[in-house]
C-alpha cells in the first residue's frame, strides 16, 4: 500500500520556494491526514518526504500520529518518481511531496485521473486507487 500526501498549505513564496513553510491551515490539514490515517487503521511502516519546508513539515506532523519518523529523499523535491521503487522493501510507505508530481504518479500507477488537493491523500494498492480523500473527508475521519 502506497499513501501519497500532498503536502498543506504553505505561505505565499517571494523568495526561495524551498524554504516556504506551511500555514497555520496547512498544519491542521497535515495533523488531520495523520490522525485520519491512524482513525482508518492505515499501517504505515515508513515516511519518506520531499525535503522542501513545506512537505517536511507536512511529513513530521502527520506522522506524530502514526509513530514513525521521517525519511528525507531528493526523490520527492520535485518531477518525475517512482513510487514503487521507492517503496520497496519498506512495507506500507507514505510518500509527501508535490503536485503535480503526486497526480501524475496515481496516474502511472493505477491509470486514474486524479488531482490532489493540499493536505490530500491518495491511496494506491498495486495497480488499484483505492482512496482519493480531500482534507475535508480528512479532517471528519480525524475527529
Amino acid at each position: 500500500m502506497i499513501y501519497l500526501l500532498r503536502h498543506g498549505e504553505a505561505e505565499v513564496g517571494t523568495g526561495d520556494d524551498a524554504a516556504r513553510r506551511l500555514t497555520e491551515k496547512g498544519e491542521r490539514q497535515a495533523r488531520d491526514a495523520g490522525l485520519a490515517l491512524r482513525a482508518l487503521g492505515a499501517e504505515v511502516d515508513a515516511c519518506l518526504a520531499s525535503p522542501k519546508v513545506r512537505a517536511l513539515e507536512t511529513a513530521r506532523l502527520a506522522c506524530e500520529a502514526l509513530g514513525i519518523e521521517v525519511e528525507v529523499t531528493a526523490a520527492l523535491r520535485g518531477g518525475r518518481f517512482d513510487a514503487l521503487e521507492l517503496a520497496a522493501g519498506r512495507g506500507h510507505v507514505l510518500l509527501v511531496g508535490h503536485e503535480p508530481d503526486f497526480s501524475a504518479e496515481v496516474g502511472r500507477l493505477t491509470g486514474a485521473k486524479a488531482a490532489l488537493k493540499k493536505g490530500g491523500i491518495a491511496v494506491a494498492d498495486g495497480s488499484t486507487l483505492v482512496a482519493l480523500l480531500r482534507p475535508k473527508e480528512l479532517r471528519r475521519i480525524a475527529r
